[in-house]
């Protein structure tokens, strides 16, 4: 039997809708203590650096205020650098950031980048916080986030959650390779991004994953079911494939 899958519920998209109209309605934080009540394991969120959605507000509440750990999805600036060292959160997941897209679009660079991601890993894990690499479902980056010495590889499945289900077969066999890599090298893997309890299942039977963050899809449900009756039902999914 494989170990319990475990489930991170992102609620930037509670703060997008927030931030639609101003105000404080309605409240992430609110909902990441609901989500946490109806069973997710962590809460991510992601600090963009235009503020997009959530806030350093929300951040601060967060840190205070919940009960499962924190995982501070950040981009490799400076600025989220102090940010995380300020905070400590439990896990900092570096990805790739660009103002002009609607959401991360792709895995992060880790092996062209090496040279500038080496100083931010280090820091962040001398402050305590587990490292998190959001990467492409490739070696190249894999053999970088061990050589960065990063503990936990994010695996992007945008691409596969945006395929065709009969187009879908080599992209899952490429997470789950990649998946096996990285375990194999001693990296704790997660994956995310797009992710729906109708694409779930393939995902979560990869039997090295350790972690799923889903939000969009989780933020949408609970306008017609609720959060917790979506959070239900998606670990249903994920319990299903183990």
């Amino acid at each position: 039997m494989s170990e319990t899958l475990r489930l991170g519920v992102n609620i930037d998209h509670v703060a997008t809708i927030r931030n639609a109209r101003g105000g404080g309605h309605p409240d992430p934080v609110a909902a990441a203590l609901l989500a946490a009540r109806a069973g997710a394991d962590g809460i991510t969120a992601h600090l963009r650096e235009d503020r997009r959605h959530i806030t350093d507000r929300d951040i601060d509440r967060l840190v205070a205020e919940l009960p499962v750990p924190l995982n501070l999805e950040m981009a490799a600036t400076p600025e989220m650098l102090a940010i995380a060292l300020q905070h400590r959160p439990h896990a900092a997941c570096i990805v790739p950031e660009r103002r002009e897209e609607r959401t991360t679009e792709g895995g992060l660079d880790a092996a062209g980048q090496f040279a500038a991601l080496q100083p931010l890993v280090e820091q962040l894990t001398a402050a305590g916080c587990r490292v998190s690499l959001f990467i492409e479902p490739d070696e190249r980056q894999i053999d970088a986030a061990l050589r960065l010495g990063a503990p936990v590889v994010e695996l992007h499945t945008g691409r596969y959650a945006h395929l065709d289900e009969a187009e879908r077969s080599p992209e899952l066999k490429r997470l789950a390779d990649s998946a096996a890599l990285a375990a194999k090298n001693g990296i704790e893997v997660h994956a995310g991004h797009g992710l729906t309890t109708a694409n779930v299942t393939p995902i979560a039977a990869i039997p090295q994953l350790r972690e799923l963050n889903i939000g969009h899809f989780l933020i949408g449900e609970a306008i017609f079911i609720g959060l917790e009756a979506a959070i239900r039902q998606m670990r249903t999914a994920m319990e299903h494939a183990r």
